[in-house]
């Protein structure tokens, strides 16, 4: 099959070092041979990768398309080896995906863990929202995810814990001047902010809304819980947020008062979720009690 591999290596040498005697060297073949072998490839596609002239080369628009792609190509050989050649979790390279109002701060503690049980095991992590973790999932760009479980059917879960709601108002807002928790009787008719629909959190504000006589705000959508924050600073509503990041984040910030919301359905289950055609046997069970270890440390109930 052509290109092979050895080519791809040669073409992504002389761009990367600018002159074929050069990367001739470098990679220990004679400079007639890898002229050869790249002209072959440009014959076979049809295309002019290099401009050739006396100062070296340059490579040509296609050339750069072809050298990125072959990169991408290379660096998955190599983590073919290595994952052949690897008795750890994941073949040691964990790609895990993450809601982004979890991710900041519960993953550091337990990434440290992980690595310190398994000093060889990578963990690549990505933030996305809740529908592009299920796309993630499914299409095998993620290993495991961390989510909302009723939004992933046909998965392998493994509960972590339950996650309860909190508010943050202004600091001049009638709600802001009080102690304790808020309840549902607070929250009527009070406009409710939240994340855009592509997240599992803006589905339990919709229905805590209908259940506190509330409403969700339809002028603004956020796209970050920093984003909520802020539109909850300047009066425009009740930002709704999930305690993790209400303990670790917002609770710290001088514009808004945030308290913990005690109302019916005012919280939610998160979840380590495997694809069931999988079989990631011991690293699911690492990763799981980790992750519910660094959350119990955090006052995350279970």
């Amino acid at each position: 099959m052509r290109p092979t591999l050895r080519q791809l290596e040669y073409i992504v040498a002389v761009q990367r070092l600018g002159r074929f005697g050069l990367a001739a060297d470098v990679l220990n073949v004679s400079q007639p041979s890898l002229s050869a072998q790249i002209a072959a490839v440009e014959d076979d596609l049809g295309v002019r990768l290099f401009d050739r002239s006396r100062g070296g080369v340059q490579t040509t628009a296609k050339g750069e398309d072809f050298v990125r792609r072959a990169q991408i190509i290379l660096r998955e050989v190599e983590d073919l080896r290595a994952a052949m050649a690897s008795d750890l979790p994941f073949a040691g390279r964990l790609r895990l995906g993450v809601l982004p109002s979890i991710g900041p701060y519960l993953l550091p503690q337990a990434v440290r863990d992980i690595h310190a049980a398994q000093p060889g095991l990578r963990v690549l992590v990505r933030e996305e929202n809740t529908r592009d973790l299920e796309d993630g999932l499914t299409s095998g760009r993620f290993d495991l995810i961390i989510s909302t479980p009723e939004d992933h059917p046909n998965t392998q879960q493994e509960r972590l814990f339950n996650e309860s709601l909190w508010i943050a108002v202004a600091i001049d807002d009638p709600l802001a001047t009080q102690d304790g928790p808020a309840r549902a009787v607070d929250l009527d008719r009070r406009r409710l902010l939240t994340l855009d629909q592509s997240h599992r959190l803006s589905r339990i504000v919709y229905a805590l809304a209908a259940e506190c006589g509330g409403e969700v705000s339809d002028d603004y959508e956020g796209t970050s819980m920093d984003s909520l924050l802020l539109m909850a600073a300047t009066g425009a509503g009740v930002a709704v947020l999930p305690e993790l990041f209400a303990r670790r984040h917002a609770m710290h910030r001088s514009e808004v008062v945030v308290r913990p919301l005690e109302a019916v359905n005012a919280d939610r289950d998160v979840a380590l979720l495997a694809r069931r055609s999988d079989r990631p046997g011991d690293g699911l069970s690492l990763m799981a009690e980790t992750l519910r270890r660094a959350s119990r440390q955090m006052g995350l109930s279970a």
